[in-house]
């Protein structure tokens, strides 16, 4: 047991005890006799920092792995990162440039070695952010999705779903991300609402001497046009079935075609066919044997399609085409549009659609599996309000594009040898595709052989993160992957439901036929007080490093989480940090003024000490009750505001109070043990939220030794409590409260001791802590007072305390009319509602019961203050 410091300084408390754990191995784990609880971190990118969401998410999760350490589980945390195939690849391309370095000039192993210099400078940082939050994972376990054994699960997975008739590859429309060159899936498009224009092209009707006029959004894409389509039952476009239209600027002819997908109330009617350009388009082109017409390079620039527009980027031609079909009277008008954009997650850009050849995986049959363990419920949602979501994604999925167009990543292993687009085999090696490739032709030499371009989407990998992480793919039946799989929690964010969580699940049936968590908790968003997203971009995102700093991790966790509630979005205010930081202050000085006390051997314990201890232990005892269900029913938030209230307010606030000796005297002997015992179960309780501080004082109180740590020391019981115990001391606390605001009203000093009368044959419980509590020098039980008094009700108990001498009678009757006369006029207020039948036959129940509850307090109020104006 060391010196207590006269001040809580967090930042050096935090750095000796997250070593002091380390050093130990606190958060390691091993498969043992135990039963295990697991989590796996979701995956931060391995370009990131510490940010507002992760803070959130992973605060949660340490509180409860450190729960489930304390309640004896072998809690086995594994940590990790996400290489980002996207994000990290443009990072390391804009890099290069900065360095006059072309990425395809270089090649792809020169390239792949700045990917990986630039990964091992900037990998650890968020984890090494975590630490520094008091993150307890196992750090031994710390995995990284392009490590080898997680490398070999990946393109095992994917010959072993290939072999299964899973994956296959196909030309098929896809979203082109202009600027990372590569497509993404539909769940990765963000559609954006954007004011745009609405043109109206004049396409000459071929062999005539009239135009039919099409709107369009996108009149840079004419240069892609197959066909005009009208609707066969538009009678204003008869007349142009089975003719031809030519295609303004471009001068091509083009089929007029029929089909009824044709909205007859959008535009003119008549829709332009662009078939490489569209979705929809390309249905049509499909089913009319439409030529497809691709204008766009990869950096969405026009090919040489676009004729004199070739090499100029599509919105600069936009411009440019509108301008010129107003020059040949080829525009009729054009209108504002408000138009939904499709944009890139990763990088914000436009999304182009654009038909191409690339690898898909079927997800019927294991969305079905998927679903199922979902709507059974033996996996279970928080909030519930997401099964809904969940549901309507799996029930509509479409085949996941698996196919990007980078370099860093997983490489697909398909390898080609021959010059068809069907000439490939899937291996997982060099050495089996030869072998593969030689039943099909025997004069192949490994020299022949070319692997795929393409890397795999980065949740490809991330899908099998709880399988991966305990070298489950690679090795189904190794020890860890039995033992600590499936996991228990999951803790993630909703937008992340079908990118990460059904695909996580599907994983688990794929590859073990078994779910892979039994619970996902769905954080919410942190926004600012504006209810904005936080974000680089607005500035409106603090640096959760500097909150440390300056708030200590414990009052930043605190801060958090007190504002917090699954799947609801956090209102973040600083001011919540401070809060933690102010509670952090409060546990240590009610710590340091516990220890400041003298103990004397030969003193008895104070009845009033008696009736605290017994109180307040049956205050924890609910206590823990209440937080276990919350805790069951991931209330995460609510269970610390429970902890919060008893730590200040019960035990802070009452607690010490009753039991402090008088000052320069000694508490006695029980009361002190007694105390110090409480104050072990508050720091237990406290632990998994507050870390540092509560480790700190624990270790303060006296030496222990390593394996007494309050890390793994056993979580509190909840025994049973007397909840009428705990209701008579409310009341108690609600008296000692009456008389200290009698108190502040009149300006008595809370040194001046006087009598309290009750007027009631009810006995009064824990007499002797509210009498020095109150500084009452007599309670005069089923008594009341002759002398002018202040009044006041408790549970219809009547209590009078006599005024002094200094009290100004008529002043007194002053203010108590003034009071009469408001509760007077809030009564009229209230029954004006209640005698208004259309709010009494329109209203919910509960709103009536609230205006009843109104009226029956004024009029009690009034009544008493009748009765003290009587009195004086």
């Amino acid at each position: 047991m060391s010196e207590i410091e006269s001040k809580y300084s967090p930042n050096q408390i935090e750095s000796k005890w997250y070593q002091f754990w380390m050093d130990h191995k606190f958060f390691h784990s091993e498969p043992n006799d135990k039963k295990p609880y697991t989590i796996v971190i979701p995956p931060p990118n391995v370009t990131g920092v510490l940010h507002m969401g992760h803070m959130l998410n992973n605060t949660i999760q340490d509180v409860l792995i450190r729960r489930a350490r304390m309640l004896g589980f072998n809690a086995c945390w594994v940590p990790g990162t996400d290489h980002a195939s996207i994000a990290t690849e443009a990072k390391v391309v804009d890099k290069l440039k900065e360095e006059g370095i072309n990425k395809h000039e270089i090649g792809r192993e020169k390239f792949l070695e700045h990917a990986w210099e630039w990964t091992h400078k900037h990998g650890g940082i968020i984890l090494e952010q975590l630490k520094k939050l008091g993150c307890s994972c196992d750090w031994d376990r710390t995995k990284f999705t392009l490590d080898e054994d997680l490398n070999t699960s990946v393109i095992k997975s994917f010959v072993d779903l290939y072999r299964r008739g899973y994956i296959y590859k196909g030309n098929k429309m896809i979203n082109w991300d202009p600027e990372a060159q590569t497509n993404i899936s539909d769940e990765e498009v963000i559609y954006k609402e954007q004011n745009g224009k609405l043109f109206y092209l004049k396409y000459k009707v071929v062999g005539e001497d009239r135009f039919i006029t099409v709107a369009t959004t996108r009149p840079e894409t004419i240069f892609g046009d197959s066909a005009l389509c009208i609707n066969p039952n538009d009678e204003r476009y008869t007349f142009l079935k089975g003719k031809k239209v030519v295609v303004p600027i471009v001068n091509r002819e083009v089929p007029v075609i029929e089909d009824a997908y044709v909205d007859i109330e959008f535009g003119t009617g008549a829709l332009k066919v662009t078939p490489a350009h569209d979705v929809n388009d390309y249905q049509l082109g499909l089913k009319h044997n439409l030529e497809v017409i691709d204008i766009f390079e990869k950096n969405a620039t026009l090919n040489d399609k676009g004729l004199h527009y070739q090499g100029k980027d599509r919105f600069i031609v936009r411009k440019e085409v509108v301008k010129e079909l107003k020059e040949k009277n080829l525009l009729e008008k054009e209108e504002d549009h408000l138009n939904k954009v499709g944009t890139s997650e990763r990088t914000g850009a436009v999304i182009e659609p654009r038909l191409s050849i690339q690898w898909f995986m079927k997800m019927g049959d294991f969305s079905k599996s998927a679903l199922d363990v979902v709507l059974k419920d033996e996996l279970k949602l928080y909030p519930e309000k997401f099964k809904t979501t969940y549901k309507n994604w799996l029930e509509h999925v479409h085949d996941w594009n698996i196919s990007r167009q980078l370099w860093w990543g997983h490489r697909i292993p398909a390898f080609y040898y021959g010059t068809d687009e069907d000439d490939f085999v899937v291996a997982e090696t060099l050495e089996e595709a030869l072998i593969l490739a030689q039943q099909k032709n025997p004069n192949i030499k490994a020299e022949n052989l070319t692997q795929e371009d393409d890397v795999l989407d980065t949740w490809f990998s991330s899908w099998l993160w709880p399988i991966s992480v305990f070298n489950g793919i690679n090795e189904p039946q190794n020890k860890e992957i039995n033992y600590y799989y499936p996991t228990q929690d999951l803790v993630t964010g909703p937008d992340i439901i079908f990118f990460w969580v059904a695909r996580m699940v599907m994983a688990g049936y794929a590859f073990r036929n078994e779910k892979p968590f039994s619970n996902v908790y769905f954080t919410g968003i942190v926004r600012d007080k504006q209810r904005r997203k936080m974000s680089k971009q607005l500035g409106n995102s603090p640096d959760p490093i500097d909150l440390i700093k300056q708030y200590g991790a414990d009052g930043v966790r605190v801060g958090v989480l007190l504002s917090s509630s699954a799947g609801n979005d956090l209102m973040f205010d600083e001011d919540l940090c401070l809060q933690g930081r102010n509670f952090a202050n409060k546990i240590w000085n009610s710590y340091r003024l516990v220890k400041s006390w003298e103990i004397a051997s030969d003193k008895v314990l104070p009845i009033e000490n008696k009736e605290a201890i017994v109180w307040l232990k049956n205050k924890i005892s609910k206590t823990i009750d209440q937080t276990n269900l919350d805790y069951k029913k991931y209330k995460i938030s609510e269970a610390l505001m429970s902890l919060y209230k008893l730590v200040w307010d019960d035990y802070c606030s009452w607690y010490l109070e009753i039991i402090k000796p008088p000052f320069g005297e000694k508490i006695d002997k029980e009361s002190y043990n007694e105390t110090l015992s409480i104050l072990e179960d508050l720091l237990k309780l406290l632990h998994p939220y507050m870390p540092f501080i509560t480790e700190e004082i624990w270790q303060n109180m006296k030496n222990r030794d390593i394996n007494e740590s309050l890390i793994i020391s056993t979580y509190p019981e909840n025994i049973p409590y007397d909840d009428n115990l705990i209701a008579k001391f409310e009341k108690s606390k609600e008296i000692v409260t009456a008389v200290r605001n009698f108190r502040s009203g009149k300006g008595i000093s809370p040194k001046e001791a006087f009598e309290l009368y009750i007027g009631s044959e009810e006995s009064i419980d824990n007499l002797e802590s509210v009498k020095k509590l109150a500084n009452l020098s007599t309670i005069y039980c089923n008594k009341n007072t002759d002398l002018p008094a202040y009044k006041f009700l408790i549970d219809k108990t009547e209590f009078s305390i006599p005024f002094a001498e200094t009290i100004n009678i008529e002043d007194e009757k002053k203010k108590l009319q003034e009071e009469i006369n408001y509760y007077q006029g809030f009564l009229k207020g209230v029954m004006a509602k209640l005698s208004n039948e259309k709010f009494m036959n329109g209203a919910p129940e509960k709103v009536i019961e609230i205006e009843r509850k109104k009226q029956a307090d004024a009029l009690q109020k009034i009544e008493i203050l009748n009765k003290q104006l009587l009195s004086l």
